[in-house]
Order: structure tokens, then sequence, then C-alpha cells
């Protein structure tokens, strides 16, 4: 009787298993394109805070080149340079980055650069840093990457492209210099890049 029992609910068992995991295939194949189409315009509206729509008439997520960088952009991995272009010609570019000089690990970021080579914006996309302290290099918690605006290869002069309590001309955070040190780093080395 105990060994019927067993292969009853065995049987029960593989069933549920089976009807799970066909209501979870059915679930993802129903979803793939809604949840394709939504990470594709989250990453449009992340392009779109550097270098708006009104400045370019091309899709920069259809228009890329392929690095993998690691001297100068610290890349792990293959990423996808995006370009800005109207009526053909180029306008600016978007630059994957990542320092490796992170408090706690990798910042990865990316970096709008202008045709003229002047930077149009920077985000932060993924660190591990300290809430409260390194966090702040995220344009939701403070505007401090916005100090790298208009600034290039030539202004401030490639020596000032530190910190300040390094003899540069950027902003660092109480309590917190390894991480905006690291991301002016990052940020340098795109532009050279």
């Amino acid at each position: 009787m105990l060994s019927q029992s067993v292969s009853r609910n065995s049987i029960l068992l593989g069933i549920f298993a089976a009807i799970t995991a066909a209501i979870i295939a059915g679930t993802y194949l129903g979803s793939r394109d809604l949840i394709k189409a939504n990470i594709r315009a989250a990453e449009e509206k992340a392009l779109l805070q550097i270098i708006p729509a009104e400045r370019h008439d091309n899709s920069m997520l259809d228009t890329t080149l392929v690095t993998d960088d690691e001297s100068l952009l610290g890349l792990r991995e293959s990423k996808a340079i995006y370009l800005a272009t109207r009526n053909g010609k180029f306008i600016g570019a978007i630059i994957p980055a990542t320092s490796r000089e992170g408090y706690t690990g990798d910042i990865d970021l990316i970096v709008g650069v202008n045709r003229n080579g002047s930077i149009a914006g920077v985000r932060v996309l993924s660190h591990r840093e300290t809430p409260g302290l390194g966090d702040a290099v995220e344009r939701k918690k403070s505007d401090w990457v916005d100090g790298f605006l208009g600034k290039s290869l030539a202004d401030p002069e490639p020596a000032q492209w530190r910190v300040k309590k390094d003899g540069g001309v950027f902003d660092q955070f109480t309590g917190a210099t390894i991480t905006p040190r690291a991301v002016t780093s990052a940020v340098h080395k795109a532009l050279q890049y």
C-alpha cells in the first residue's frame, strides 16, 4: 500500500511539474515580443537622455559599431557604440565604458560624445557603490555627472582630468573620493577612445 501511494504521488507530482512547465513556457512565448519591445524602449530612452531626438534623425539602436576595447574602455565583453546622425552626417556617439576602479567593483557607464569632441552626457548604468555615498554618481541621485557636460580632451587640460582632491577640476563627494575618481577616469578614457 505504501508503494502504491508513493507511485501515485510521484505520478501526480510529475503531472503537476509538466503542467507548470507548460504554463511558464506558454507565458514566455506569449510575452517575449512585448518584453523585447519594452527593453528596446528603455534602452532608447536612456540614449535619448544623452543625445535628444531633436538632434538626430536615425535610430541609434539600429546604427551601431561593436567594440570590446579593454585598454581604454575597460570593457569585459563586446558592447555597442551607438551613433547619432542627421541627414546621414555624424552628430555624436554614445560609448560604453567600465571603470574597474570602483570602491566595491566595476562601474558601467555610457558617455555621449558630440562631433566636436565635447561631452554630450554621462550616465552610470550599474555599480555596487555604497548607498548614500558613492551612489551619487547616478543621475537620479545627484547631478554630479552633469559636471562633465561640454568638457573635452582639451578642456580641461589632460593633467586636470582628476577630482579636486588629486589636483583636478572635478568635484568629489565627502567621504567617497574613490567612486568619483573612478568615474572621472573612465569618462576621460572614453574621450580618448
